[in-house]
């Protein structure tokens, strides 16, 4: 692991500190995570605990060594967390920070100017690349077939009158009790053309569609006879 950290030590990183980083980081990373670059903190005086930014390509880690360096504090933000990255360029080095979607801002200062230029154009690379993977996602999502109310109620509609059909294939025709209620729907049946269907609304006519589906369901009309009402009626809608 300590052979992989050789090559961020191009840009005055502090040798040491990429060391204990090294050490750290070995333990931290996850499946498939890779390191892209690490930028160690400089200041004008003798830096003893610098800290450190660590760029992979899954999150942005923060190493802040505590307890005269025997320990050390990770931060991690994943890059969907993130909102956008800047670099302020100082007389004395860089100040390079970040912003995240829940309004936080993070910045570490006294970054070598060209770490941070480095660090900068990484985070913008991870940042397009997410962008870019959300964006082919929402057009996979506009691109499925989407089926509309009216087809859904014609599918359930057509289902139902099949089931009908074969219940009354199976069962015999037994005859109805003429009771108040059933006799008010065979006043419905006897005189349904008492107004022409032309004249009618939509309304109207599917109200006319329910009475006949109630007739059914009673058992006082046939599967046929509605299938002709139906026709008749729609034929007008």
């Amino acid at each position: 692991m300590k052979e992989q950290f050789k090559k961020f030590l191009n840009e005055e990183q502090d040798p040491k500190a990429i060391e204990k980083i090294a050490s750290k980081l070995s333990d931290l990373l996850m499946k498939n995570e890779e390191i892209g670059y690490i930028a160690v903190q400089k200041k004008p005086a003798i830096t003893v605990l610098p800290d450190s930014i660590v760029m992979t390509n899954k999150r942005i880690i923060i190493c802040q060594p505590k307890n005269l360096g025997l320990s050390m504090n990770f931060i991690d933000y994943t890059w969907d967390e993130i909102e956008g990255t800047f670099v302020k360029e100082n007389i004395l080095g860089s100040e390079f920070s970040f912003t995240t979607r829940t309004n936080m801002e993070v910045s570490i200062d006294y970054i070598p100017k060209i770490q941070a230029r480095k660090i900068f154009t990484y985070a913008k690379e991870q940042l397009d690349i997410l962008k870019s993977g959300s964006a082919l996602n929402a057009t996979v999502i506009d691109e499925v077939p989407v089926i509309s109310i009216e087809e859904e109620v014609e599918i359930i509609e057509e289902m139902e009158t099949e089931e009908v059909t074969n219940f009354t294939e199976i069962m015999p025709v037994l005859q109805p009790n003429f009771t108040a209620e059933n006799q008010e729907f065979e006043a419905i049946s006897t005189s349904p053309k008492d107004k022409s269907l032309n004249d009618l609304s939509q309304d109207e006519l599917f109200e006319k569609l329910q009475n006949y589906k109630k007739l059914l369901d009673n058992g006082l009309i046939l599967q046929g006879e509605y299938d002709a009402f139906k026709k008749e009626i729609l034929s007008f809608m």
